[in-house]
């Protein structure tokens, strides 16, 4: 399902914004939310049926919401979190007991800091003392609270516990155990969506920078993880901004047949004035290419998100 028509945006905007407000809830306030478990395979079924009726819609979504604003930003993060898990892994062809386990994970993973991880998007000021010691407890604290309200999948609760250590960094990726395996996919994931999304304190990076920190040298291909999530969603996702050699700023729509040459709506022209309509076009067919990636804090442009993914729709119909 593409978006055709404003209608078609505005339902899948409310159904992706339903199920960030739902997730939010059952993470700020666990411990009375009836049957947790259920409650967490209702929104990754929920999250696999939007993922399904148009991917690149549901990246240009997200990483909308997660560039652009730090309100609500625990449910927010772990929601870009688990979507880039899910891709992970069907890219890797995890079992699905696996995949089941690592996506709930990514949901559930900063549940010992749920309100704290919003206050830290919103503050100015470094954390103090009293705050590092809760950041630093919220992975062990996480996965006991997850054992208090019911929960028995020793993964899921081994990925939770572990996500942050980083002895699980160490070996071939499929050499270790399935929880350090999985838990360092949840690392990486994490700190990718981390680093692309705003606080009060700092801007976003932009989507490009923060996979090349991850994966260092774009020529070290050890990082079997970093390069599944570059050929994923590439290294400027839909949603995100980049700057064409020509000047230009577009916004990225869709994903193409070749990686890392998307199809762009250019809103910006080469002195930063806003188009008076969004423009398509394939990089994939020649100039102007993308000459960088932008952080969402570095474009000043109101855009109107129907006529950009009504493009998108247009440039996955032609051939």
């Amino acid at each position: 399902m593409t978006v055709q028509t404003e209608s078609d945006y505005e339902d899948l905007l409310s159904l992706w914004s339903d199920l960030e407000a739902g997730l939010a809830v059952i993470l700020a306030s666990p411990d009375s939310v009836q049957e947790f478990e259920l409650r967490v395979w209702q929104y990754d079924r929920w999250m696999q049926d939007l993922l399904q009726r148009d991917t690149d819609v549901g990246l240009y979504l997200l990483f909308q919401l997660a560039t652009n604003s730090p309100v609500g930003y625990s449910a927010s993060h772990s929601l870009v979190c688990a979507v880039l898990c899910h891709l992970i892994a069907v890219e890797l062809n995890l079992a699905q007991e696996e995949r089941d386990s690592l996506v709930h994970a990514a949901l559930t993973m900063n549940i010992g800091m749920t309100s704290l991880q919003d206050a830290l998007a919103t503050q100015m000021e470094r954390p103090d003392p009293r705050q590092m010691d809760a950041i630093r407890a919220h992975p062990v604290k996480g996965g006991m609270m997850l054992a208090n309200i019911g929960i028995v999948d020793d993964l899921w609760l081994d990925i939770v516990t572990g996500h942050h250590n980083e002895m699980t960094g160490k070996g071939e990726l499929w050499q270790v155990a399935p929880a350090q395996r999985l838990a360092r996919i949840v690392r990486v994931v994490d700190r990718y969506a981390a680093m692309i999304s705003p606080r009060k304190s700092r801007v976003g990076r932009s989507a490009s920078e923060s996979v090349r920190s991850i994966i260092g040298d774009a020529g070290d291909q050890s990082d079997l993880i970093g390069h599944s999530l570059v050929h994923i969603v590439g290294l400027c996702p839909p949603g995100t901004y980049v700057r064409l050699d020509s000047g230009e700023v577009a916004v990225v729509m869709r994903r193409s047949s070749k990686p890392n040459l998307p199809h762009v709506a250019i809103v910006l022209n080469e002195i930063d004035e806003p188009l008076p309509q969004p423009r398509l076009h394939r990089t994939a067919q020649g100039s102007p290419q993308i000459r960088s990636a932008l952080a969402a804090s570095s474009v000043r442009v109101r855009l109107n998100h129907h006529l950009v993914l009504q493009l998108g729709a247009y440039a996955a119909q032609q051939p």
